[in-house]
């Protein structure tokens, strides 16, 4: 789906306060190779189960860092199978035993950091992307997550030209818990992210 800057813009204009399915079913029918990724951090379910509601087969990248919480991987289980989702799992070429015992978790002004956040997240992130060479990349990016977030919309084009579509990007917590108390579904707070140490720090996928 190649889109100009200016038509990204005029749409996300149109867009706003329109419900994630219908935005979803749009993405999906001018699109040719979708996906959508997941780290099943808290309020993934919403997106996952939108998108399942309106495309089941689409595939759903896990970047697995290998450093996930009991309770997270479980909830990956529960979803996984509830919603039937096609799951398509990446994990680093290191194992996690591996890098405990000549890195750990680097300190986020540690020298390694960087080097940690290519092992763990990018480089089994840029493996699927080229896997996969999406023109369409749905995310549950937020607004007010991060700096570089809020500069973004419910559509924006990836440094590489892919079309991100974020269905619930003007979408606050309290909507969304309302959405799954709506469907019934299950959420998990109770997340760890290795790379990113505080919360409203960018993840290095959206950069």
């Amino acid at each position: 789906m190649a889109l100009t800057a200016a038509q990204v813009q005029k749409l996300n204009v149109q867009f706003k306060g329109i419900p994630p399915e219908e935005i979803i079913s749009w993405a999906v029918k001018h699109g040719q190779t979708p996906v959508v990724t997941t780290n099943f951090r808290p309020y993934e379910v919403a997106i996952l189960h939108a998108i399942s509601e309106v495309r089941g087969d689409i595939p759903v990248v896990w970047c697995d860092t290998g450093y996930n919480t009991p309770k997270t991987y479980k909830h990956a289980e529960e979803l996984t199978k509830r919603l039937n989702l096609n799951i398509q799992l990446y994990v680093p070429k290191q194992t996690t035993a591996h890098r405990d015992a000549v890195m750990g978790i680097p300190q986020i002004d540690d020298p390694r950091h960087a080097e940690f956040t290519e092992q763990v997240k990018l480089e089994p992130f840029k493996r699927a992307m080229a896997d996969f060479k999406p023109d369409v990349w749905f995310t549950n990016l937020r607004k007010g997550q991060t700096a570089l977030r809020d500069s973004l919309d419910i559509l924006s084009l990836s440094k590489d030209g892919v079309l991100k579509v974020s269905p619930f990007y003007h979408w606050n917590d309290t909507q969304l818990d309302t959405y799954l108390k709506k469907y019934k579904l299950p959420n998990e707070h109770n997340y760890f992210d290795p790379t990113k140490v505080l919360e409203n720090r960018e993840c290095g996928l959206h950069s």
